[in-house]
């Protein structure tokens, strides 16, 4: 008898600790989430049109676990990333007018979300036009939503 009540003391517990858990878990409200989930990607690309890697990278979150996943294979930090970028853009021309479309956001926890979508490129006809798809890993860290991976193809 006395492990049964123990048993039970202790199912009682850890019953009380997920609720209280429960009920310390972050509250989202999914909409304006997404709103600053596409907000994020808005201005990465204004800052991307003005020829502004930096600010485009300001996305990004500023870490060395940070995970870009191309072409060539997977890149780790923020630092390594930036500096992909700005090998394979050097200039105004080749990194062209960004465009996002088909933007489909999907909150996955209260502080995580997936972000599947249609990037393209327009740039002048000597170097022609770019396109692809992409998957985003973003987190809400410290107030502030990032890209914590992106698979770019």
């Amino acid at each position: 008898m006395t492990n049964l009540n123990t048993t039970l003391s202790l199912l009682a517990c850890l019953a009380g600790a997920h609720g209280v858990a429960a009920q310390s878990a972050p509250k989202t409200n999914p909409a304006a989430a997404r709103r600053a989930i596409v907000q994020v990607l808005t201005n990465q690309t204004a800052a991307w049109n003005r020829g502004d890697i930096p600010g485009f990278m300001d996305g990004y979150w500023h870490s060395d676990s940070l995970v870009f996943i191309g072409r060539k294979g997977p890149t780790y930090g923020w630092q390594p990333t930036l500096a992909n970028y700005q090998k394979n853009y050097p200039d105004a021309a080749a990194m062209g007018q960004l465009d996002f479309s088909g933007l489909r956001v999907t909150l996955v926890a209260p502080t995580a979300a997936q972000v599947v979508g249609r990037w393209h490129l327009a740039r002048p006809a000597a170097l022609g036009d770019l396109q692809g798809y992409f998957l985003l890993v973003l987190r809400q860290i410290d107030g502030r939503w990032v890209v914590v991976a992106d698979h770019t193809n």
